[in-house]
C-alpha cells in the first residue's frame, strides 16, 4: 500500500490534483500479487479512474487521510473488507508512508496483519530507469532547459526575485510542464546566496550580483533538476574564483559517473577538486547530489555526510542531479554559486542530459 505521491502515480499511472502541505494524505493504491491495482482516491479523482484508466481495478473513495475518525472509518469499511476478500487480513503489508491515527486503525481492525518497510520496497523498483522512462526524463530535461533559460534571459539589475521566477513559471506551463522541481521557485541573488536563502524573494537584483536559478519542471509525471548560476555586471575576481571552483568540481564528479566508480567516488573528485582551489570547507552542508524521477529528490544520494549514509556502484539507466554548491560569506554581490546538471548513467561514459551554457563570464 502506498500514499506518496510519487509511488501513486508510479502504480496507477493517477495524475492527481495536489493540494499543498497534503500529498501523502490524498491519494493511495493497493496492489495485490497478480492483481491490477486499487486506486484509493479523493473523491475527485473516482470519476476519472473509473471512465478513463480502464488499467485500474477497483477504484475506492477515500477522505483525506487526516482525521482519526475518517481515517478508522476508511480502514474499517474499505480496507477491511479489500484484504478479507483476498484473504490478506493476517498477512503481510508493505506501506510506504503512513500516520499514527492510520498505524492504530490497522492494529484494531487487523490485529493479525504485519506492517512492513514498503517505502524501500518503492525505491528499489525506481531506482534503474527503464529506457522509456528516460526518454520521459529527456523531455523534462528539455521543458527544465527552457525554464533555466527564461530565468537566465530576465536577470538584470532592478527586477525582482519573485519577477524572474514568475517569467520561468510562465515558460513551464506554456511548454506544458505539470510543475516545478520545488514548490518555492528558487531564485537567490547577491547575499541571498551566501548562505543561500533557497527560494525567490522581493529582494531587488542589483549590478554585480551573482543570480542562481534553481527551478526544474515535472513533464508527464518525472522530474528535471537543472540550476545554472548568471552575473549581473561585471564579475570580482573572488566570484571569478568560487563559480571556476564548482564547476571544475562537477566536472570532475560527473567524469567519475559511470560503472565501475561509485557514489563516494563521484563525491570524492568534487570535493577534492574544490578543495584545489582551497574552497572545500565552504561546501554547503548538504548531498552533493540525488536520484531523481518520479520523486524530485529521490535515493541514491551522493555526498551525504548524515549517519547511515551509503556507498554503491553507478549501474546503466540510474538517473542523477549532481548540484555542489559552494558560499563564502561577504563577498560584494554574492559569494554563492551552485552549479546543478542531470546525469544519465550509461553502459560507458555519462550521458548529460541537461544542455543549458554555463556562464563563461565567470570561468577564470
Amino acid at each position: 500500500m502506498v500514499w506518496k505521491d510519487e509511488n501513486v502515480r508510479y502504480l496507477t499511472a493517477l495524475r492527481a490534483q495536489l493540494i499543498a502541505g497534503k500529498t501523502t494524505s490524498l491519494n493511495g493504491a493497493l496492489l495485490a500479487g497478480g492483481e491490477d491495482p486499487i486506486l484509493l482516491g479523493s473523491g475527485g479523482e473516482i470519476d476519472k479512474a473509473e471512465f478513463g484508466m480502464s488499467w485500474i481495478g477497483e477504484a475506492h473513495a477515500v477522505p483525506i487521510m487526516e482525521q482519526r475518525e475518517l481515517v478508522d472509518g476508511f480502514v474499517a469499511d474499505i480496507l477491511t473488507p479489500l484484504l478479507r476478500d483476498r484473504g490478506l487480513e493476517d498477512g503481510k503489508m508493505a506501506v510506504d508512508q503512513a500516520n499514527i491515527s492510520f498505524v492504530q486503525s490497522l492494529q484494531a481492525h487487523l490485529p493479525d496483519l504485519e506492517l512492513v518497510d514498503g517505502d524501500t520496497v518503492m525505491q528499489d523498483a525506481r531506482w534503474i530507469k527503464t529506457d522509456l522512462e528516460v526518454a520521459v526524463i529527456e523531455e523534462a530535461c528539455a521543458i527544465g532547459d527552457s525554464v533555466t533559460q527564461r530565468a537566465l534571459d530576465e536577470t538584470r539589475a532592478g527586477r525582482r526575485e519573485l519577477e524572474v521566477a514568475a517569467d520561468a513559471m510562465q515558460t513551464l506551463f506554456r511548454l506544458g510542464g505539470e510543475m516545478a522541481h520545488v514548490i518555492t521557485p528558487f531564485v537567490a541573488s547577491g547575499e541571498h546566496m551566501s548562505p543561500p536563502h533557497r527560494l525567490a524573494t522581493d529582494k531587488i537584483i542589483r549590478n554585480q550580483d551573482l543570480c542562481f536559478i534553481d527551478i526544474g519542471a515535472m513533464w508527464n509525471g518525472y522530474f528535471a533538476d537543472i540550476g545554472r548560476c548568471t552575473i549581473v555586471g561585471k564579475p570580482s575576481q573572488e566570484q571569478k574564483k568560487i563559480y571556476t571552483a564548482v564547476y571544475e568540481g562537477l566536472m570532475a564528479g560527473i567524469d567519475k559517473m559511470r560503472p565501475g566508480f561509485t557514489n563516494q567516488d563521484c563525491a570524492d573528485a568534487i570535493i577534492n577538486k574544490i578543495g584545489d582551489h582551497g574552497l572545500d570547507d565552504h561546501l554547503f552542508s548538504l548531498f552533493i547530489g540525488h536520484g531523481i524521477g518520479m520523486g524530485a529528490n529521490e535515493p541514491p544520494y551522493i555526498g551525504e555526510t548524515l549517519p547511515g549514509a551509503t556507498t554503491y556502484e553507478f549501474q546503466p539507466n540510474m538517473v542523477f542531479a549532481v548540484e555542489p554548491l559552494v558560499w563564502v560569506p561577504d563577498v560584494r554581490g554574492g559569494g554563492g554559486v551552485r552549479i546543478e546538471d542531470m546525469i544519465l548513467i550509461t553502459e560507458d561514459e555519462p550521458h548529460l542530459l541537461s544542455r543549458v551554457e554555463y556562464e563563461e563570464r565567470l570561468l577564470l
